[in-house]
């Protein structure tokens, strides 16, 4: 099984990264199918993201599993705290039995420059220096280091957007790096936030870079 990322954050909270490599019938045989998706790959990344969710904690009742207003899913009871993403051939969950989660994948690409206006503030911009001098690289090429710093925020973003819950979220405006990226002691990258939303609350979103991907995820209550 394509498994290709587990992180046992501690005894309540838990992510993983799948490959999708099998057919829809894989998952269907596994995961209760509530919402009917046309599209044959988006149905595919929709199965695979709640696949993950009793594999990472096997009691998981995926039939409980409601859709709020603002499309997040939710288990009624707040049983478990979780998030769901997926990109291309891969799908993310992050799932807590006490704290509040969001979890963001995404494609490291070009494409993220054409609208970094619409997520990244100037200041933001400025740490780019800073997480260059620490010898991270993606492809060897500069060009695809700025990429990956573009798509390590924007991931962040999201994820903080999927931890909050309630929408109505401007990127620019309610959320902002505050302080340059670090690797921490096991080897995962600290992106420091400023969220101002409903009050003003600081914390450290963690995200991983691999096989051309960027993974960000927030866990705290």
């Amino acid at each position: 099984m394509p498994l290709v990322y587990q992180h046992n954050i501690n005894a309540a909270t838990k992510l993983a990264v799948w490959q999708i490599t099998e057919p829809d019938s894989f998952f269907l045989e596994r995961v209760p199918l509530k919402k009917d998706v046309s599209h044959p790959h988006k149905r595919l990344q929709h199965l695979a993201g709640r696949f993950l969710l009793p594999l990472l904690f096997h009691d998981f009742p995926l039939e409980d599993i409601q859709i709020a207003d603002t499309r997040k899913p939710f288990l009624e009871n707040e049983r478990y705290h979780f998030s769901i993403s997926h990109c291309g051939d891969y799908a993310a969950a992050i799932v807590s039995k006490t704290e509040r989660v969001g979890i963001d994948i995404e494609m490291i690409t070009p494409k993220i420059e054409r609208v970094q206006h619409k997520f990244a503030n100037p200041e933001e911009l400025h740490f780019f220096n800073d997480y260059a001098k620490q010898g991270w690289q993606h492809n060897g090429n500069p060009e695809h280091f700025y990429t990956a710093f573009l798509t390590l925020l924007w991931s962040a973003k999201e994820s903080v957007f999927k931890w909050y819950g309630l929408g109505m979220m401007d990127f620019k405006k309610h959320m902002q790096l505050h302080a340059p990226m670090v690797t921490s002691k096991d080897g995962l990258l600290q992106i420091p936030f400023i969220l101002n939303k409903q009050g003003f609350r600081a914390f450290d979103v963690h995200a991983k870079l691999f096989e051309g991907m960027a993974l960000a995820w927030l866990h705290t209550v």
